[in-house]
C-alpha cells in the first residue's frame, strides 16, 4: 500500500471515528464491519474506500472535513474549513473521548512525518491543522467544566 493509500485511510478513520461509529453507521447505511474496512491497512482491504456519498453525509456532521482535507493535500492544494461549523459535544465525557481521538491523530501526524528525520512543510502543516482541532476540544471542553462549576 502506498504513503497516499494510508493517509486517505488514516483520514477516513479519523472521520468515523469523529462522528462515532455508531451514528457512522446510521447515516452512511453501512454496518461497522464495512466501515472498518474503508480505513482498514491490511492489504486485502488496499483496494477498498470509503464511497463518495458516505463522506459527504459524515463531513456533514463532522467537526472538520477529515477526507476531503486528505484529497486536497494528496494533490497539492490546501482547504480552508469552516471554522464556525458546531461539533456535536454535548458534555465532558464527550469532550475526553474527542481529546483522545485528536491526540492520538496528531501523534499519529508526528509520527509519520518524523520517519525520514525531516518534517517537511506539508508536514507541519498537517500536524498544526490537527493541534488547532485538539485546541478546539480543549477550548469546548473548558467552556463545558465552566457550565458544571456554576
Amino acid at each position: 500500500m502506498t504513503e497516499q493509500n494510508r493517509y486517505l485511510k488514516k483520514h477516513t478513520e479519523a472521520l468515523v471515528k469523529d462522528v462515532g461509529i455508531e451514528t457512522a453507521c446510521s447515516l452512511t447505511g453501512r454496518s461497522k464491519a464495512t466501515l472498518g474496512r474503508y480505513y482498514s491497512d491490511n492489504d486485502e482491504h488496499a483496494d477498498r474506500y470509503m464511497p463518495i456519498d458516505a463522506v459527504v453525509a459524515l463531513e456533514a456532521v463532522s467537526s472538520y472535513p477529515h477526507v476531503t482535507t486528505a484529497l486536497a493535500e494528496i494533490n497539492g492544494n490546501t482547504l480552508e474549513a469552516n471554522n464556525n461549523r458546531t461539533r456535536n459535544s454535548t458534555s465532558v465525557n464527550a469532550d475526553i473521548v474527542a481529546l483522545a481521538q485528536r491526540f492520538a491523530m496528531l501523534m499519529g501526524e508526528y509520527n509519520t512525518s518524523i520517519e525520514d528525520g525531516i518534517i517537511t512543510a506539508n508536514e507541519a502543516k498537517r500536524m498544526l491543522q490537527e493541534t488547532l482541532a485538539l485546541q478546539k476540544v480543549l477550548v469546548e471542553m473548558k467552556l463545558h467544566l465552566e457550565d458544571e462549576a456554576s
